[in-house]
């Protein structure tokens, strides 16, 4: 049994690319852990079928996630009571990534979901590399095994080299796509077997069953050439436990939970300047890794979202955050289950709760009760794309500043603001944030904007001592610019042209990464 209430939680992200099914395993897990009652209750009607986490009407529209979101839910197990799971949904495309970096500072574990049929992609390797950044113990769901597959072991062997880890096969598709009859817990021996063409899992479980002589070959194999589970190689980041299902079919989502609830670390220590602090340090302290404004578009509202380190955090204490320096009482925490909300009065180390605000907590702010506390690990990366903004409507210009200045405090794109120049820069990992930068303002600030191509191709930040600033600045001016929190900026219109200043300018650290 859990001896504390940190003990109790599992805060996990699921991490996958586009189409993997990562969605559709959202509300299975969901379905599976007594948060709803139905499949499909957590849809949206229409044509375009979602999970209530895309709520952003890009997503709706486009039917992929863009954002990350929160939810909760608890479930009681044998010998280990109730477990409390924080479900962090992100999103499946690679031009947010930075996004999914952030949310993987907040969670103990992560979900990666793989198509059995296109194994791993080159997006799904970027988000393992993520993953390995942050060290976050990782469990393989393969998905869609009832369609057309490929071969396990080639799977497998995809999933040991994008991870640079053992892989350890917990269950055992029996058939792929058009012969698939079913999934073997490799720990129990028991197997799950469909019955007739439910989309629902209806069927019946069988213990010591009889395989087809290929598949038991399979497994003997398998056996053989795979390492045993190892619970502290898993936490330690060495070895991944794989599951195969079908998220859709709802074949192989109790054994995931499951596992979830019995393998997945409980709230770990996470790094601060001081040192790490660990979930038992009895004062109450958190870090915002993420804003998000007009969730509620009508009410104009603006939530960030803590992850809470350590201590009991009780409704209406008061903390002080990093970035302000003075207490504030935290009057109506929320908890989260999609779009849905409730008032939180307590919450553990571990548990997501969304902070009500008007600008005054920001991304990397660290919440605490005596404020000498601060977290690290939340960067902003250099952009890949830049583009000029400019306004339909010139009368805008206000309403634009407040945009840029709240969608670059979300993590949706950087905002600069040139030395030399009125128009301002917006740079981006990928083109879909672009697209989404769009759209946001017309729908939630009722701006219209076009981008324009910039003369510059990336952007550092700039380290040093106030006099060679001030001379950098001197011959650079045209290329120099201020970030939203006032910090100097090289726009450098190549790689090459970084290359040459740093060599030019030994002085100055351009940087391509910026602590939050």
């Amino acid at each position: 049994m859990s001896t504390s209430p940190a003990a109790s939680r599992r805060t996990f992200a699921i991490i996958s690319h586009p189409d993997a099914g990562k969605t559709t395993l959202t509300e299975k897990l969901l379905l599976n852990g007594g948060a709803i009652h139905l499949a499909g209750e957590v849809k949206a009607r229409g044509a375009a079928r979602r999970a209530r986490s895309d709520w952003m009407k890009i997503e709706q529209q486009r039917g992929i996630s863009v954002t990350s979101s929160v939810m909760t839910f608890a479930r009681e197990f044998p010998g280990l009571g109730t477990i409390t799971f924080n479900l962090l949904d992100t999103p499946g495309h690679e031009d947010f990534s930075e996004d999914t970096y952030r949310t993987l500072t907040a969670v103990d574990s992560a979900i990666m979901v793989i198509d059995a049929a296109k194994g791993i992609e080159p997006q799904t390797r970027k988000l393992f590399e993520v993953c390995r950044m942050r060290s976050v113990p990782i469990i393989t769901f393969v998905n869609k095994v009832d369609r057309e597959g490929r071969p396990v072991f080639e799977i497998l062997d995809e999933v040991a080299d994008a991870l640079a880890l053992d892989v350890c096969p917990m269950s055992w598709p029996v058939g792929m796509g058009g012969t698939f009859e079913g999934i073997l817990d490799l720990q129990t021996n028991r197997i799950s077997r469909p019955e007739g063409d439910s989309r629902e899992f209806l069927g019946k479980v069988e213990a010591d069953p009889v395989l087809p002589d290929e598949v038991a070959e399979e497994i003997e194999l398998a056996q053989a050439g795979y390492p045993e589970f190892d619970l502290e190689a898993y936490r330690h980041g060495d070895l991944t436990p794989v599951f195969f299902g079908s998220a859709l079919k709802n074949f192989g989502v109790a054994e995931l939970i499951e596992a979830i609830a019995r393998i997945a670390p409980p709230p770990r220590p996470q790094p601060s300047e001081a040192g790490p602090i660990a979930p038992d340090n009895d004062e109450v302290t958190g870090f915002v890794f993420k804003v998000q404004a007009n969730m509620d578009p009508q009410h104009r509202d603006r939530i960030a979202f803590m992850r809470l380190v350590s201590g009991t955090f009780r409704r209406g204490m008061k903390l002080v955050p990093s970035g302000l320096g003075k207490p504030v009482a935290v009057h109506s925490p929320i908890l989260f289950f999609a779009q849905d909300r409730e008032i939180a009065d307590t919450a553990e180390p571990g548990d997501i709760i969304g902070i009500p605000n008007h600008g005054t907590l920001r991304v990397g702010d660290t919440l605490s009760e005596r404020n000498q506390v601060r977290f690290t690990g939340l960067p902003n990366f250099a952009p890949e794309i830049l583009r000029r903004v400019a306004l339909k409507d010139p009368t805008k210009t206000k309403q634009l500043r407040k945009a840029l200045d709240d969608l670059s405090e979300e993590g949706v794109i950087q905002v600069f603001y040139p030395e030399i120049g009125a128009q301002w820069i917006v740079g981006v990992v990928g083109q879909l944030q672009l697209d989404v930068l769009v759209s946001r303002l017309e729908a939630e600030y009722k701006v219209g904007a076009m981008l324009e191509p910039a003369p510059f191709d990336t952007a550092r930040w700039l380290k040093g001592s106030d006099a060679a600033l001030r001379a950098f600045a001197d011959f650079n001016k045209a290329n120099l610019a201020k970030d939203r929190d006032g910090d100097p900026v090289f726009l450098a219109r190549s790689a090459w042209d970084v290359g040459y200043q740093q060599e030019r300018n030994p002085e100055l650290a351009f940087s391509a990464t910026k602590e939050r």
